[in-house]
């Protein structure tokens, strides 16, 4: 299993996910706006994906993976498919309850999760209605998470990451073709998610099946690997899932802004989450298998070779990321978001909101890079101790800020508290062994920085010279935010090799699976 090439792989799926998830925001930001009918479908879509990442590709999934790939090395493939049936039984059986409860108490979950939508009583009614919808989605995502963790545990990386491809295309079919066949455009993409989680546990599981792992519905049984998972779940679903709880209090604070909070924070969010998909979702999803089957070899020296060239790989790509969203904040959200119903405030509110994501953006993918040398070793009380303490952070800060900035001041909150997340994670790592930065991590760090500077004045020096264009139609501002990108692209990766933080013959020694360039 040869790791960059792994990321690359991954990264490359979801680079091609997020592009269409742009396209759906587009598509939906035209549709919808920022106002009420949008705030409600957020909430309906954000309710099942929160439980998806802290029980399904949080708890369930890293707990899951260390012990199956163990299985994997130590046992063979038999007892990991037994293993992974009994999982997939219990997981099954759970959520089916859950599901059902919450169908019931949607109501009142409603007034945990967007307590602010009960002063507009229609509001809060068609966010019950749309939730309940796409509810059920968290099922069929959940048994998703475990294919993609069997898959990816056998180094099948492509499948797994396509499978959000999926859910994109479904939305942006549920408004070209349902928005006129249902009461509202919020019912046509409510639909659209529910939908898109049956297609997704399909594509898997026919994926699965063609990799001679065809998995079998059990009566469950709390064997003993199935409780020791359930043991690891609870502390991991805190410990890996601090940046959506953290998202989840941002929800709750910013139902209690004014209209158009909760929709300014979500865009901004899906402008950083793709950097955050295709380098840290990547690098978190290739590391945790490689590690949990490296340490069970006994291979102690490789897994921190493992865990330096992931770091590399991150810093490389999400410095220069975080910058360029930092400085060009406001043509990104212009020109991917304003038309339609999106208007001009609502770009400005939005592109305030994503300059702030973006100085955290480092910190969000090092939490992804980081937490597979915790989850690898079995250690789930770790990471809940520094979550809970980041997410204490972050509730002070949201009541703090809000007042005086609104939904930036919950921008603020997250991007701080998640650099304390990072941070902390990787004191604690450094502390015990289990992370010592490399001679080639500790000359190319410093030089990343520079070189991402540097690209940052220039891309500042350019947007001066664009404003012409950046003012005109809208053929104009893409062709300028084009120009921009390419700016940004270009002079980091001159900036890269004149400085030394990367050399165009050591990246293909990384993807060839050298651990040393």
């Amino acid at each position: 299993m040869v790791l960059i090439r792994s990321i690359a792989t991954i990264g490359t799926m979801t680079l091609i996910s997020r592009v269409l998830g742009f396209v759906r925001d587009v598509l939906i930001a035209a549709l919808l706006g920022a106002g009420a009918g949008a705030d409600a479908f957020f909430v309906a879509f954000k309710f099942p994906n929160l439980f998806r990442r802290l029980f399904a590709e949080g708890a369930f999934n890293l707990a899951f993976v260390p012990l199956y790939a163990g299985d994997l090395e130590t046992e063979g493939p038999d007892s990991a498919r037994a293993f992974a049936e009994q999982a997939l039984s219990v997981l099954l059986w759970s959520l089916l309850v859950f599901v059902a409860a919450f169908e019931i108490l949607m109501p009142w979950a409603m007034y945990v999760f967007a307590p602010g939508f009960a002063a507009d009583p229609d509001k809060f009614s068609l966010a019950v209605i749309l939730t309940r919808i796409t509810f059920p989605y968290l099922l069929f995502i959940s048994m998703v998470s475990l294919l993609a963790g069997v898959l990816n545990s056998h180094g099948r990386f492509a499948a797994a990451a396509a499978t959000p491809i999926l859910l994109n295309l479904f939305l942006i079919g549920a408004v070209l073709v349902l928005v006129p066949l249902m009461p509202s455009p919020g019912h046509a993409l409510a639909w659209g998610v529910a939908g898109a989680g049956v297609a997704q546990f399909a594509w898997l599981y026919v994926h699965c099946v063609k990799a001679g792992v065809r998995l079998r519905l059990v009566r469950p049984r709390l064997t003993a690997k199935v409780k020791t998972l359930l043991k690891r779940m609870a502390p991991v679903a805190v410990g890996a899932g601090i940046y959506q709880l953290n998202l989840l209090i941002d929800t709750v604070i910013a139902s209690l802004l004014p209209s158009g909070a909760i929709s300014y924070l979500f865009f901004a969010d899906r402008v950083t989450q793709l950097p955050l998909g295709v380098v840290g979702v990547a690098a978190g999803t290739a590391l945790l298998p490689l590690l949990s089957r490296q340490l069970q070899a006994g291979e102690g020296s490789a897994a921190l070779t493992s865990q330096n060239r992931a770091l590399e790989f991150v810093f490389l790509l999400t410095l220069p990321a975080a910058v360029a969203l930092f400085v060009i904040a406001g043509p990104i959200v212009t020109v991917l978001f304003e038309r339609g119903a999106f208007d001009a405030m609502a770009a400005q509110a939005t592109a305030s909101a994503l300059a702030v994501y973006a100085l955290g953006l480092p910190a969000y993918v090092l939490v992804k890079a980081l937490a597979p040398g915790y989850f690898a070793r079995g250690d789930t009380a770790t990471p809940i101790k520094v979550g809970a303490l980041a997410m204490v952070v972050n509730l002070g800060l949201n009541l703090v800020l809000m007042g005086p900035f609104l939904h930036v001041g919950i921008a603020m909150a997250t991007a701080v508290s998640s650099w304390l997340n990072a941070g902390l994670l990787a004191l604690i790592l450094f502390r015990r062994g289990h992370l010592r930065l490399d001679g080639q991590l500790k000359r190319r760090l410093p030089r990343m920085i520079l070189a991402s500077v540097l690209m940052g004045l220039g891309l500042y020096t350019a947007v001066g010279g664009l404003d012409g264009m950046l003012a005109g139609g809208e053929g104009a501002r893409i062709a300028a935010l084009v120009l921009l990108v390419g700016v940004g692209g270009v002079t980091y990766m001159v900036l890269a090799q004149l400085t030394g933080a990367a050399r165009l013959k050591s990246l293909k020694a990384l993807m060839r699976g050298d651990t040393a360039a």
